[in-house]
């Protein structure tokens, strides 16, 4: 299989020439070996039970390999963590060691190797990284700031983009045709996925995973099921924001629900593109209101925000406050505190009523606000006469 290009690429090679060890994390079948194999000078594969018996063995041996080391799926030898930190504690040139995980360690290291082991998320593949369509406009640009001049034309449909909902961001599965099929812990992970793009309850979300079911779980099992659901890169909730460079109140801290890929979500509650455009009931009603279609069209939007946010050294939020009176689906903040602000809409036009949570954030934080966009399924960019652009998501790009 052809390697298609990933944002993540520049990442991982800056970092490698300024740092000493990388911990590449995500779930399994996202690309990690494909990626780090291409700039590893060894690999070690530790799924591999002869190669995981030979470093067992003797775990030095890692320090006297071609540099960069891939240590892949690391998380099988939790041990091999601490000798990678004592190694660069030694010998702290750049380039030396990547170590590729799939999962959180079920015994944890000894030590966290922070300042040692720098960690870099990879998720499933962007829109813009599926190439159906070049980007024409650049997230990196929306958070540089002044608002600069939206264009370009889009050719995708609806149809398009309830296909790249459903046919998944992971490179492999990608290119199959049979249905991915997941039977570890389906009932949990559907109940997360009918609660794509919400911030329901946990206590909700335990009555849809368990609606057959006399007796009900606690909130602290409900909350081990989760736990093992982020230690697989699976769960990727969107946090809440708390801004730091203003006081704006009354803002929830409730995450918003999302599957590492939106596919996933689809594949557990048995939907097809079709189903999606055609049907809106989908789902434990509980958990949600409003077309399926939409919280999955949103759920790959903040797939794709994140990407590209992580490339600009921006953080990705969601905004609501305490009563729902407003809403900003996601908010990107650089580091130095502002932010670009972004609703995502099923629909190809947009109108005043669209608008109204991204002018009030404008009234209220002013020039901490850098941009504001609706993120749309339509033909064309551009940018309101109050400011706002308007862009198809085929059309953003890192």
């Amino acid at each position: 299989m052809d390697y298609s290009p990933r944002i993540v690429d520049a990442e991982l090679t800056a970092m490698l020439a300024g740092l000493p060890a990388i911990a590449l994390d995500g779930p399994k079948a996202v690309g990690k070996t494909a990626t780090a194999s291409r700039r590893a000078g060894s690999i070690i594969q530790l799924d591999d039970p002869d190669q995981l018996a030979l470093l067992q063995a003797d775990r030095e041996r890692i320090t006297r390999l071609s540099r960069p080391v891939l240590l892949d799926e690391w998380q099988t030898f939790p041990a091999i963590w601490d000798t990678v930190r004592r190694s660069v504690d030694h010998d702290a040139r750049p380039g030396q060691y990547i170590l590729a995980g799939s999962a959180s360690p079920t015994k944890a290291p000894a030590h966290s190797g922070a300042g040692r082991i720098v960690h870099l998320r990879m998720r499933p593949m962007a829109f813009s990284e599926r190439q159906l369509t070049p980007p024409t406009v650049s997230l990196g640009t929306l958070l540089a700031g002044p608002p600069a001049a939206i264009e370009g034309a889009s050719p995708l449909t609806l149809e398009d983009y309830a296909s790249e909902v459903t046919r998944s961001g992971f490179p492999a599965i990608r290119l199959q045709t049979k249905e991915y099929r997941s039977a570890t812990l389906r009932a949990w992970l559907a109940a997360y996925a009918a609660a794509s793009s919400t911030t329901a309850s946990y206590d909700s979300i335990i009555r849809a995973a368990t609606s057959g079911d006399a007796v009900k779980p606690s909130k602290a099992t409900a909350q081990d099921y989760r736990e093992m659901l982020t230690k697989l890169w699976l769960l990727d909730q969107v946090p809440g924001w708390l801004p730091s460079r203003n006081r704006l109140k009354g803002l929830g801290q409730a995450p918003k629900h999302h599957l590492a890929d939106p596919a996933l979500a689809a594949r557990l509650l048995r939907v097809s593109a079709e189903t999606l455009i055609n049907k809106a009931d989908i789902g434990p009603a509980e958990l949600r209101n409003g077309p399926m279609l939409g919280a999955l069209f949103e759920s790959l939007v903040t797939l794709s925000v994140r990407v590209y946010a992580q490339a600009a050294g921006a953080s990705v939020h969601h905004l609501r406050t305490h009563g729902g009176e407003h809403e900003v689906d996601l908010i990107i903040e650089r580091p130095d505190g502002r932010v670009v602000a972004l609703e995502v809409k099923l629909s190809g036009t947009v109108d005043d009523k669209d608008t109204r949570h991204l002018r009030w954030l404008a009234d209220e934080i002013g020039p901490d606000l850098v941009d504001s966009a609706v993120i749309t399924t339509g033909k064309v960019a551009y940018r309101r006469t109050d400011g706002i652009a308007v862009i198809p998501l085929g059309l953003l790009g890192p």
